[in-house]
């Protein structure tokens, strides 16, 4: 679909103004949104008009204003073309979730991801999710792996409360239990000990509260997966300045592990990479 949406743009428009607008952007249910930065606004209303004409699931295409905001992880959107709504319905892996992309952080380009993830947990695991969203990890693993229970915390009111619809929605209330507010104070108290596996999936936080993952994990130790924006120059690896990052944290921290799995999840920007590190955690400090 994007090679015939470049293809028929590129009849409308200028090379460097197809360039600007074209760069990529993500499909959410039956919306889409783009990044037009230095296009004018008649070059990003064409890109939009064009992706409704040709996707015909798409309903309201936005141009995102802002980068992703700390704290609740949202973004500035402006409507483009068609209906002006923000709320829609994504499917994927067999779940069902109902998200606002303009209070709520979303990311279609993690599905392999989710779906990754879930193919490791094993059945009978107590799984802490510290940065949920709208529970897409949480709600996928819990329908493909019988017998888990998923501690699914999130900060943002308006996520938890779609969480709470998606977890009703998908009939997974026994094994996913959303829970508000910020992921140490959740873990420090209610969540001490109790996990098998922790999911990281918030990059710009995940070192900072490292420390919080290893106090929720059962004392024997357990699987942290570890999410991490890493900048890297050509003549660089990604994946070895992120193990490196993070293995400095863990000698601070005196535990002992091994990483298991590390890969690149995404491109973020020029020269910047989305990681992910399976690391399994065989020694906790006697002080967790």
């Amino acid at each position: 679909m994007r090679k015939r949406l470049k293809d028929k743009l590129s009849t409308t428009l200028p090379a460097q103004a197809l360039k600007k607008v074209y760069s990529s952007f993500d499909i959410v249910g039956d919306l889409a949104i783009i990044k037009t930065a230095g296009a004018s606004q008649h070059e990003a209303q064409a890109v939009a008009n064009q992706i409704i004409s040709i996707h015909k699931n798409i309903k309201t295409v936005f141009t995102q204003t802002t980068a992703i905001k700390k704290g609740y992880r949202t973004r500035g959107l402006k409507l483009l073309a068609g209906e002006n709504k923000t709320t829609t319905t994504y499917k994927e892996s067999g779940c069902t979730f109902q998200v606002d992309v303009r209070k709520c952080y979303f990311s279609p380009r993690l599905s392999y991801e989710r779906a990754r993830i879930a193919k490791l947990v094993n059945s009978g695991e107590t799984i802490v999710n510290m940065f949920a969203g709208v529970g897409c990890f949480s709600i996928i693993i819990a329908k493909a792996v019988p017998q888990t229970k998923v501690y699914s915390v999130d900060i943002n009111p308006a996520a938890f409360q779609f969480m709470v619809e998606n977890v009703r929605y998908n009939r997974v209330f026994g094994s996913v239990h959303p829970l508000l507010g910020d992921a140490k104070h959740v873990v420090e108290t209610q969540l001490r000990g109790v996990a098998d596996r922790i999911l990281m999936p918030l990059p710009e936080l995940a070192l900072q509260y490292l420390p919080s993952a290893l106090l929720a994990l059962k004392p024997c130790g357990g699987w942290i997966h570890f999410h991490d924006f890493q900048h890297s120059t050509p003549d660089e690896d990604p994946v070895e300045k992120t193990k490196q990052k993070v293995a400095e944290k863990l000698e601070e921290l005196d535990v002992g592990y091994t990483n298991a799995n590390a890969r690149v999840v995404r491109s973020t920007g020029p020269n910047w990479w989305h990681i992910v590190l399976d690391i399994h955690m065989t020694k906790l400090p006697s002080k967790f």
